[in-house]
């Protein structure tokens, strides 16, 4: 209790509690309430400085490595004709991100350094010896797309699970020294086959959310340059396979347009000024596939390739739905000519043809039927073709070197094999400095896939053709004397009928079958001499020694329970087997390195040590197939039913290449 004197003298008593030390109470509740305001906002402060420098923080999400050495530029040659050999390699695996339809990798040569861009990040090389020079990575980030103009180089990365948090970070080209790095920055029409989008004159084209405006965004600075509204009802594409590409003074985008026909439009920009050069309508509503060469603009809507010269002039049409099949087509501009790969409309299912036209007439100099090549180049006047096979019947890819001037071809085999059917990496090409790059897709290491570089150089000729890497046609066995009578009946095929077939590779022909395909003979037919064609066909291969055991015959072998071999009626539970010798290295070495190239490219491949080759594997999801390798030679055995038939066959092919006649 209290006593206040009011003014006139008399006593006020005030009640108030108080609490120990003599505290009001109100006051204590004031400062609680401070206490509680203190600690919200020290959390809001903590959560903010940990997401900005822990979770956001550079040290820990980005691996960024440099380099001060030097880069030796290259001169544009590619290899001479001839055998190729294997300068460097590398694989890269392929980044399977949150972001659908950006797991490829791509590639690119220039400055004297290989380019390598996948949803990882940025991997650049020396490409004369394939030393690392620098590299770019950020954890918890896919790359998305890379562009580069004159001296610098531009990635972009978006964050997992989060489309509105986008990166662009550009390096010095040479060092990959850190340049500057902005946020939110959208690039423009981001090409999924090559992770590229348009730069050129020291200017990046990004765009808006709504992909209706183009904005020049300075290489050197980050900052914007310039602004272009697009066409009234027009946008960019997006996700398109290749809706844009360009060089230093010259970008091409694909647009989407409404009203009208509603047909897609091609707008050629230059990056320096961020004026239009020529804009004009395509054939289609569909996403184009667009491609620029130096002087050149191809683009491909579904219903015809059209070539523009640098004033927007159309030069050259070829007509048809698919006259670039499922990828833009392959095509280099060389000594005034464009080189171009295509199939063409009214021609039967698989023709495909080269034709060199005049630029800017677009007169046609020549043309001929070709293989589908999967990747062109060019340099040093000289057209380099990749084909997915070296021959029908054989193992390797092939590298057929073109002369421009009138077509003529000479074809080498490459140490590499190629399946075009596999994900991920589109094969690419390229030469400069005497290399010769190839870029090729592989399924191993499974199930992610990856990406082979191999650069090429010219190899040493042999006593055989180039053809077939200088390895003597003589050297290659007969396919049908690999398989005996003895060996047939113990997989109870004692009745089926051998076939051979011959085969060749670019001028060299092999004397010999390279594959042997044995048919159980027609329902109704008397049991035939399984050896009987390849005894009538040309130059046979003598089979192998008299007397000689099969391991057929041993306890692997299931007997026949029907009585001896050969002796029984055709058995309605086998199919057809074939024997291919697929190919005939140089060296053991050389004819390992193929038999790994082939179960790398295969979605399923498994090691058999039973086979008692030096190496199998059993390739597929059954065991069908089995592909060996004995010394220099490289076979496949392809047998479905009945089961275990393929590795039974197997082990006698090996024992034959291990004690040849």
């Amino acid at each position: 209790m209290q006593a206040q004197y009011a003014e006139g003298g008399g006593a006020v008593v005030v009640a108030s509690r108080q609490r120990p030390g003599g505290r009001p109470e109100s006051v204590g509740g004031v400062r609680v309430a401070l206490g509680l305001v203190s600690g919200a906002v020290a959390i809001a402060l903590c959560a903010v400085l940990v997401d900005r420098f822990v979770l956001g923080a550079e040290w820990w999400q980005v691996r960024h490595t440099v380099t001060a050495e030097p880069a030796t530029p290259q001169s544009e040659t590619g290899p001479p004709p001839g055998p190729l050999a294997v300068s460097w390699e590398q694989t890269t695996r392929t980044h399977h991100g949150s972001v659908a339809g950006h797991d490829g990798v791509a590639y690119a040569v220039a400055q004297g350094q290989v380019v390598t861009a996948s949803g990882r990040g940025l991997d650049v090389r020396d490409a004369r010896t394939g030393a690392p020079r620098w590299s770019y990575r950020r954890s918890g980030w896919t790359l998305l797309g890379w562009a580069s103009t004159r001296s610098r180089l531009v990635a972009h990365f978006q964050r997992d699970g989060d489309r509105t948090d986008r990166l662009m970070v550009a390096f010095d080209a040479l060092s990959g020294g850190l340049l500057w790095r902005r946020e939110g920055e959208r690039p423009a029409a981001v090409s999924r086959t090559t992770l590229r989008w348009p730069a050129g004159s020291d200017v990046l084209l990004a765009t808006d959310e709504h992909r209706r405006t183009l904005f020049g965004v300075s290489a050197v600075s980050g900052n914007r340059v310039w602004r272009l509204p697009l066409p009234r009802g027009c946008r960019l594409f997006e996700g398109g396979a290749r809706p844009s590409d360009g060089r230093e003074t010259l970008a091409a985008l694909a647009l989407e347009c409404a009203g009208g026909e509603r047909h897609s439009r091609l707008l050629a920009v230059e990056p320096g000024k961020g004026s239009v050069r020529w804009n004009r309508p395509l054939g289609s509503p569909e996403s184009p596939e667009v491609s620029m060469l130096d002087g050149v603009t191809l683009a491909s809507d579904g219903t015809a390739l059209r070539a523009f010269d640098d004033r927007g002039r159309q030069f050259a049409e070829w007509k048809g739905d698919s006259v670039c099949g499922d990828a833009m087509c392959q095509g280099v501009l060389t000594a005034g000519r464009l080189v171009l790969v295509y199939h063409p409309d009214g021609e039967k299912r698989g023709v495909t043809r080269m034709e060199a036209r005049r630029v800017p007439s677009g007169k046609v100099e020549w043309e001929r039927d070709v293989p589908a090549y999967a990747a062109l180049a060019q340099a040093g006047g000289r057209v380099f073709a990749l084909r997915p096979r070296l021959s029908e019947r054989l193992l390797p890819a092939g590298v057929d070197i073109v002369e421009p001037g009138d077509g003529r071809t000479t074809t080498a085999p490459a140490p590499f094999a190629l399946n075009t059917d596999l994900p991920g990496a589109r094969p690419w090409l390229a030469a400069a400095g005497g290399l010769l790059y190839a870029g090729v897709p592989q399924a191993a290491p499974r199930p992610d896939g990856a990406a082979r570089l191999v650069a090429l150089r010219g190899g040493l000729t042999g006593a055989g053709p180039a053809e077939l890497d200088g390895v003597p046609a003589s050297d290659w066995p007969d396919a049908c004397s690999l398989l005996e009578k003895a060996d047939l009946a113990a997989a109870h095929m004692a009745d089926h009928v051998a076939e051979p077939v011959r085969a060749g590779a670019g001028t060299a022909r092999l004397p010999r079958a390279v594959s042997c395909t044995y048919k159980p003979p027609k329902k109704g037919d008397e049991p035939k001499d399984p050896e009987r064609k390849r005894r009538n066909a040309p130059e046979p291969e003598p089979s192998g020694s008299p007397g000689s055991v099969s391991p057929s015959s041993s306890a692997s072998a299931t007997p026949s329970a029907s009585g001896p071999a050969g002796t029984a009626g055709p058995d309605t539970g086998v199919g057809s087997i074939s024997v291919s010798v697929r190919w005939v290295g140089r060296s053991d070495h050389a004819a390992s390195r193929m038999l790994d190239a082939l179960q790398a490219t295969q979605a399923q491949a498994r090691k058999r040590r039973d086979i008692r080759a030096d190496e199998a594997y059993e390739i597929g999801p059954t065991a069908g197939m089995i592909a060996l390798r004995v010394a220099r030679y490289v076979v496949v055995v392809e047998a479905e039913r009945p089961a275990g038939a393929a590795a039974r066959l197997a082990r006698s092919v090996a024992y034959r290449l291990n004690q040849p006649s």
